[in-house]
């Protein structure tokens, strides 16, 4: 067994028979890889649905999606681990497109990438700013940013490093702690813009602001371990920061003095800034959908806002030792 793919799955009977479907029927000969499926203590019919699929099926009480990654790459054979969501479909190829890089004895991970199906606006959104940020890799030679919905990993350096870790209790930044890691201790790692799975972004401004809100939360905990990221990483557009940046000072001024005149300058100032910074990702996204470069500016502002009331929540809880909760 030269290839081991991992998914982790709870509470996704739904989504999970289409990935299952796309990993058994890759480009890449059967009898190279196997599946293995850890059910993270569902309660609906997940494990029903996944006991269909010729693959195999671990189960642990709920723990997380990175405790769920490490029992499947412990329980594994191959030689490489790769790692996808139950709510993803793969391409027919992506294992093939995955594992091509590894041919190079000094790579040590690899990231895809996602595509949607979905017409909706904010599905749209959110793949035009998947979109920045794999223009963005995709000029490096090294990356230090792998997410799991279409990660691989040399399975022995992996466990060496001590996989995932478990104290991110739900899906948050736990591959970004682990790629962070791997960087660091000087493991090279490449971009395949050709491993392709499809997925169902958030579908509601709702559930695109609780999601960022998520990630800004747990990013402290990651930046606590890894300082330099703060600065920069391969993965995040630093205009994001400065975005982040103008929306915290401008909600400030609007909240200690909005009924002062001078205050309205600054604030129109900031306005303008935040706007110049968003013109790069506004003409790119005009280019390939109109609506979305024209709405584009509203939606990164809510954005910085998420994230940074995010990383105000969990800078709070960090300094009071609170324990911390998604």
């Amino acid at each position: 067994m030269e290839v081991s793919v991992v998914v982790p799955a709870r509470n996704v009977g739904q989504t999970i028979g289409a990935c299952l479907d796309s990993l058994l029927t890759q480009s890449e000969p059967r009898e190279r890889y196997e599946v293995i499926v850890v059910d993270d203590g569902s309660t609906d019919d997940t494990r029903e649905v996944v006991q269909g699929y010729k693959v195999t099926l671990l189960d642990q009480p709920h723990e997380g999606p990175a405790a769920a990654r490490n029992r499947g790459v412990a329980a594994s054979n191959g030689q490489i681990v790769l790692f996808t969501d139950a709510d993803c479909v793969p391409d027919e190829n992506w294992i093939e497109e995955m594992v091509r890089p590894f041919e190079d004895p000094g790579i040590s991970g690899v990231k895809g990438v996602y595509r949607t199906r979905q017409r909706g606006i904010m599905p749209r959104f959110v793949q035009c700013e998947y979109e920045e940020r794999y223009a963005l890799m995709a000029r490096q030679r090294w990356i230090d940013f792998v997410d799991t919905y279409s990660a691989g990993y040399r399975r022995q350096i992996f466990l060496t490093e001590g996989g995932f870790d478990t104290d991110y209790p739900d899906a948050s930044v736990e591959d970004q702690e682990l790629s962070f890691r791997l960087a660091e201790r000087g493991y090279k790692m490449v971009f395949n813009p050709r491993a392709i799975v499809y997925h169902r972004h958030p579908e509601t401004l709702r559930a695109y602001f609780g999601r960022k809100f998520n990630i800004g939360y747990w990013k402290v905990r990651v930046l606590q371990r890894h300082p330099a990221k703060a600065v920069r990483d391969s993965h995040t557009p630093q205009t994001l920061k400065a975005q982040m940046g103008l929306v915290l000072v401008l909600l400030i001024l609007l909240v200690v003095a909005p009924l002062r005149w001078a205050v309205w300058w600054v604030a129109g100032v900031i306005t303008l800034l935040f706007l110049l910074s968003a013109l790069p990702f506004t003409v790119r996204a005009l280019r390939s959908d109109v609506l979305i470069g024209l709405l584009s500016p509203c939606f990164l502002f809510l954005r910085a806002v998420a994230l940074g009331l995010g990383m105000i929540k969990g800078s709070w809880d960090a300094a009071f030792r609170k324990e911390a909760t998604s």
